[in-house]
This record gives C-alpha cells, sequence and structure tokens, in this order.
C-alpha cells in the first residue's frame, strides 16, 4: 500500500475507535446510574421493611397491652365483692382468714401483671387518675385533697384501667 492510502486507513480507523470509546464510556455511566437507581430502590425497601417491622411490634404490644387491661378490668368487681366482705364483720374467724387469703392471692397476681392501685387518700386530687363524686368543705385538710376513698382505682403501667372513686375537699 501507499503512504496515502494506509494514512487514509488510519484515519477512519481513529475516529471509530473514539466512537466505540464514547459508546463504551455512555455504557458504562447507564449502568452506573441504573446500578444506582437499583442500589436506592433496594435500600428504601429494606427501610420501608424495618418501619414495617418496627410498626407491627408496638401494634402487638399496644394489643398486648389492651387485653391484659381487659381482662384485669373484669375481675375488679371480684376485687371489690373481696374488700367488702373484709369490712364485715363476722365471729367466723375460719371465714374471714379465707377471704383475706383469696384477697391477698388476688393482689399478688394483680402485681405479677404490672398492675396497681392508684393511690387516693390524703393526696392531691388529680383528674387523671381521680373521679371525684363527693366534695366537703373541711378547713382541716388541705386544698383539692382526697379524704375518703370509695372504690380503689387501678393502672397497668401509665394506663389508667379504672379510676379511683374519691370524696375531695375544697
Amino acid at each position: 500500500m501507499s503512504k496515502k492510502k494506509q494514512s487514509d486507513e488510519e484515519m477512519e480507523e481513529t475516529p471509530i475507535q473514539e466512537t466505540e470509546t464514547e459508546q463504551e464510556v455512555d455504557l458504562v455511566t447507564e449502568l452506573e446510574a441504573a446500578l444506582a437507581a437499583e442500589q436506592n430502590r433496594v435500600l428504601r425497601l429494606a427501610a420501608e421493611y424495618d418501619n414495617f417491622r418496627k410498626r407491627s411490634q408496638k401494634e402487638r404490644e399496644a394489643l398486648y397491652v389492651d387485653v391484659k387491661t381487659g381482662v384485669v378490668a373484669s375481675f375488679l368487681p371480684v376485687y371489690d365483692n373481696l374488700e367488702r366482705a373484709l369490712k364485715q364483720e363476722t365471729d367466723d374467724e375460719a371465714y374471714y382468714k379465707g377471704v383475706e387469703m383469696i384477697m391477698a392471692q388476688l393482689q399478688e397476681v394483680f402485681s405479677k401483671l404490672g398492675v396497681a392501685e392508684i393511690p387516693a387518700v390524703g393526696e392531691k386530687f388529680d383528674p387523671e387518675l381521680h373521679n371525684a363524686v363527693y366534695h366537703t368543705e373541711d378547713v382541716t385538710y388541705g386544698e383539692s385533697e382526697v379524704v375518703e376513698q370509695f372504690m380503689a382505682g387501678f393502672m397497668l403501667g401509665d394506663k389508667v384501667i379504672r379510676h379511683s372513686v374519691v370524696k375531695v375537699a375544697n
């Protein structure tokens, strides 16, 4: 081949090689963009799953507390009746001792479940914990002080199962 012909061939090959290199760079750039988009999608999907898992756990815990609260609330009339039975006078010491033991056992079960009685007498009236059904004017007591409890109130953790029914001094 002549030199002219050879240089023409080199010139023709050079643009083709550059075009192939540009195409390869474009292809690599597109692949990197697609990979980044896919990684972003996977990260978002993982975050959504983690949020779903946490939300489901909270819902299960809330449901557990609600069910436990419902069960405890259904035993409160039994507690009230045992309390009334203990306030009654009786000549039968064995009977009284039996009722006392049942009450102690019920209080132990409540304690194991995390149920606590709401303190009332001598405490400052709190509408979140107490239900005032009677007000009295008495200078011997402080302002808004609970002076008598008619029915015990109970809490499970921070949740009130039943408010204490009380008499408040103004």
